[in-house]
């Protein structure tokens, strides 16, 4: 049984069960909501988890980083600073939307639906998950996926339960859902806040070298972050700005969006175990295990989409089918040609992440910032083009493809200023991990 409890393995299943359970959210939510609704409750998650990204990235990866210490005094150190940080952030959050809100209101701006949503409730909703996102990132770094795990079915169980209950007997509206989505933030940070997990019992600890060091690195990783975030959420965001695409285009491009983002579990699995494992090699010098552990990851991921991309292609009407319902069938060659598109994108994307992930581990976060800027500034602009010139969501999939290239070309050319990688070793040592887990479940089976 210890198999099953090996890092990477328990890493997969958080990704895989999260993922799961946030594809059924999807499918219920696609059938619940008329094509505008859902468009507008697409736009205020995918802002929603922009500024995430924009709070966490000040802490989230310098917490890993750093709370992978020995010390256990060290660790609780940098745990109540990351808490600290957070709280500062969703006060900043609460004050500009708010005030924005009501500028927005003063003056009688038309804005859409999912716009006025998120300078609405997005402050709640940072208040509610700030305890158990910085919980997950602690445990990510002492690669205790057990309990990462355990917090994740705590915050997205009870949001699919309603959804199944209101698909089959309820029929709510969108407040309703998104008042229950806030409720199922709130209660697991409460059940984390009181078995001390969040780091607010441990501000005391964070003393000003401590605070100053996680902002130093975090405003790379933030910004890494931000930029990462916005090579998926840009397309969304533009989109949703277009007077002729708007929600309904933003409903229909989220449907291929989210297939490929199903291709991505054991992509975020593998990056979320190796970021700590890594950033411990470079700590202790052993650089000949960090190179390999680099070049085995990224060719893994790489040899399983390929295959995998492939079929998903094939079955890809029944797919987009069963993910969006009946109501979707008569957009079928649109969806289709965006996600053929995607599964190019998905094949890319391994390699491109984990440079990302190496630059990060060597304490190197200004060249991985550097790196998805230039992705972030070319996904923008060519969007933008796709948008307002072609009015083309095949062409804002397109894009995608472009700026990934674009980041591989950057991300290695950042990284072998400090450590030689090739792409000959990535696809070696890939067919080196799969000959050798075959060998494995061999030895288990015998």
């Amino acid at each position: 049984m210890s198999v099953f409890r090996e890092k990477n393995i328990l890493s997969l299943t958080t990704s895989m069960v999260v993922a799961l359970i946030g594809l059924l959210n999807f499918m219920l939510l696609t059938r619940s909501l008329e094509k505008a609704l859902f468009g507008e409750w697409v736009l205020f998650i995918t802002i929603s988890t922009f500024v995430d990204m924009l709070r966490f990235g000040l802490t989230s990866n310098a917490l890993i980083r750093f709370a992978s210490h020995e010390d256990p005094n060290i660790r609780e150190k940098y745990l109540g600073a990351s808490y600290k940080i957070g709280l500062y952030a969703v006060l900043f959050c609460a004050v500009v939307l708010w005030s924005t809100l009501s500028i927005v209101d003063i003056i009688d701006m038309n804005i859409d639906g999912g716009y006025r949503m998120f300078l609405s409730y997005y402050p709640l909703l940072a208040m509610f998950n700030l305890s158990w996102n910085n919980s997950v990132s602690y445990f990510q770094a002492l690669q205790k996926f057990e309990k990462v795990l355990s917090i994740r079915l705590s915050t997205t169980l009870p949001f699919l339960l309603f959804l199944l209950i209101n698909y089959s007997f309820l029929n709510a509206g969108l407040m309703t859902i998104l008042y229950v989505y806030l409720a199922s933030n709130m209660i697991p940070s409460l059940m984390i806040f009181f078995k001390r997990w969040d780091g607010l019992l441990h501000l005391k600890s964070a003393d000003k070298q401590s605070t100053n060091e996680m902002l130093k690195f975090g405003k790379f990783s933030m910004g890494t972050l931000i930029g990462t975030n916005l090579l998926k959420s840009a397309d969304t965001i533009i989109i949703g700005l277009s007077p002729v695409l708007g929600s309904v285009g933003i409903a229909l491009y989220a449907i291929p969006l989210k297939l490929t983002d199903l291709l991505s579990i054991p992509l975020r699995s593998f990056s979320i175990a190796a970021y700590p494992r890594m950033s411990l090699l470079n700590q202790k010098n052993e650089m000949e295990s960090f190179k390999k552990l680099f070049h085995t990851y990224s060719g893994a991921i790489t040899l399983l989409f390929i295959p995998v991309s492939c079929l998903c292609f094939l079955f890809s009407n029944e797919l987009i089918t069963l993910l969006g319902g009946s109501s979707y069938s008569n957009e079928m060659p649109l969806l289709q040609n965006i996600f053929g598109i995607f599964i190019i994108y998905s094949v890319l994307l391994p390699i491109d992440r984990f440079t990302g992930v190496a630059l990060d581990s060597i304490n190197k976060p200004k060249f991985n910032f550097y790196k998805v800027m230039i992705m972030t500034g070319a996904n923008i602009i060519g969007n933008i083009v796709a948008v307002f010139y072609f009015v083309s969501l095949e062409y804002v999939a397109l894009v995608t493809v472009l700026f990934t290239l674009v980041g591989i070309f950057a991300g290695y050319y950042y990284l072998n200023k400090f450590v030689e990688v090739s792409i000959k070793r990535v696809l070696l040592e890939g067919f080196s991990f799969y000959k050798n887990f075959n060998s494995q479940i061999k030895k288990l089976a015998g």
